[in-house]
């Protein structure tokens, strides 16, 4: 199977009348051998059903096809969604029928034929985290996610408590998964190319730390800590717990030092004090736990 290369990207475009716009981030993928990569660390093999986040003109679909897979995409541009069935029907037409296009926003998407386990997408840096947690969330079968973001981006999501670029899409990602670097990507392989440097963010579905119905309450009490990262959870949390008293209280039989910062919690000690919370809503009584106070992962 021949891949897009910059020739037949800038052709497909001009034949399109697209000009790729900063406020969709299209970037479009010119290099084959940065396709092939891409899929390699995603780990798509034949047989695999694969949901594709932005295909535009076709690049990584084309090597996800090759690799064998059944490519569900999704494009919220209509133009782009409209050719796309095209563009693999010529360059590769013995397997256009493994391709299903959804015109749509991924953010409105809230069902997906064949139930894709995995997903693999080149996110545009604006729109990539909330694209990210709600395919987490709303297709608990995909198993395996890589997507390339803006290596800021993916500094972010694989982050560990204690570090500084810990913070909100950290913790998140980690309640649905393991987050992992799997490279680097230049910026002379997209067109046009990008002020900013990309990165591949490998993510492993792994057990949830809490009840999916504790979600909410955890990702509420993750906001709450970062939104004054600067003060320790006590001053943080205090609107989301009732006043500062209530969420000392909470913390404290949640096992986590009051004085602590949100940065030095793992998503594990979130839930934890979450649950507290709930408990507390539902008439429970807090009680302070014995032994370690921390709740925390980093030293």
């Amino acid at each position: 199977m021949r891949l897009l290369g910059p020739s037949d990207v800038r052709a497909l475009a001009a034949g399109l009348g697209i000009r790729p716009t900063k406020t969709l981030g299209q970037n479009f993928v010119t290099d084959a051998g940065t396709v092939r990569r891409i899929v390699r660390a995603a780990g798509v093999t034949a047989g695999d059903v694969v949901v594709e986040v932005g295909p535009g003109l076709g690049s990584l679909t084309l090597g996800l096809l090759e690799a064998g897979a059944t490519v569900v995409a999704v494009e919220i541009d209509p133009v782009l969604a409209g050719a796309l069935p095209g563009t693999i029907a010529e360059h590769a037409p013995d397997v256009a029928d493994r391709l299903t296009v959804i015109t749509a926003d991924a953010l409105d998407v809230t069902e997906l034929p064949g139930r894709p386990s995995a997903m693999v997408a080149n996110l545009p840096y604006n729109v990539a985290v909330p694209v990210l947690l709600t395919m987490l969330e709303r297709f608990p079968e995909l198993a395996r996610v890589l997507v390339m973001v803006q290596a800021e981006v993916a500094d972010r999501l694989v982050a560990p408590p204690g570090s500084r670029t810990y913070g909100v899409p950290s913790v998140k990602a980690a309640w649905y998964a393991a987050a992992a670097r799997a490279g680097s990507i230049g910026r002379t392989v997209f067109w046009p190319v990008p002020n900013v440097d990309s990165a591949l963010v490998r993510l492993e579905r792994r057990p949830a730390p809490a009840p999916e119905d504790l979600r909410a309450e955890v990702f509420g009490c993750v906001d709450a800590a970062f939104a004054q990262r600067r003060k320790t959870l006590r001053a943080a949390l205090a609107g989301w717990a009732g006043s500062p008293s209530d969420a000392e209280s909470i913390l404290r039989a949640a096992g986590v030092d009051p004085t602590l910062r949100g940065e030095r919690l793992d998503v594990e000690a979130f839930a934890r004090v979450a649950s507290v919370r709930a408990g507390l809503r539902a008439g429970g009584v807090p009680t302070e736990r014995a032994g370690d106070s921390s709740g925390t992962v980093a030293p």
